[in-house]
């Protein structure tokens, strides 16, 4: 029998446009972005390493604060990261048809649910896309509804069409 070992978490904090994001880590993947509103921050932080950049750094954690520091800046489209996002089979097939989204595009729920060859699970798939845990690179503000409206996002629909609207993707959308 295989046991895992539970991976140690790392931290670090990142000023951006949108607020600070608190980005969380194994010494292997990304776990999660969370936005300084967001419900779901992680509550328990026992055993926790902050990378403040004053100690040894998270190469890691470096890599991720590079890169969104470029897709803030407007220099980089896509992330080349590990992720490590937890949840369940279908949540992260749900996570991995939002990678797929190209940047400045928008999608629904409705045509990832197509996509992943159930037309009626469009509730679930809202559902998965709500509790992403690594929104921006998992990029969950490229869906809208079905009319190209603004719906529900972690970090506040500000945030999202904000992120949209960064991307070049608001235009004919019904914001």
């Amino acid at each position: 029998m295989l046991y895992s070992i539970p991976m140690s978490t790392t931290y670090t904090q990142l000023s951006t446009p949108l607020g600070t994001l608190l980005v969380t880590a194994t010494s292997a993947a990304v776990t999660g972005i969370y936005f300084p509103t967001r419900d779901r921050k992680p509550k328990d932080r026992t055993g926790w390493t902050e990378d403040d950049g004053t100690g040894p750094p998270s190469a890691l954690l470096a890599r991720v604060r590079q890169q969104l520091s470029e897709y803030f800046a407007g220099s980089r489209t896509t992330f080349d990261l590990p992720l490590e996002p937890g949840g369940t089979p279908f949540q992260r097939c749900v996570w991995d048809a939002l990678r797929a989204i190209p940047y400045g595009t928008t999608t629904s729920y409705g045509a990832i649910a197509r996509r992943l060859g159930d037309a009626h699970a469009t509730r679930a798939v809202g559902a998965a896309n709500g509790k992403n845990p690594i929104p921006i690179v998992v990029p969950c503000h490229r869906v809208v509804g079905s009319r190209g409206e603004l719906t529900g996002f972690g970090g506040g629909l500000d945030r999202k069409r904000w992120l949209l609207e960064h991307e070049g993707a608001l235009m004919g959308l019904g914001a």
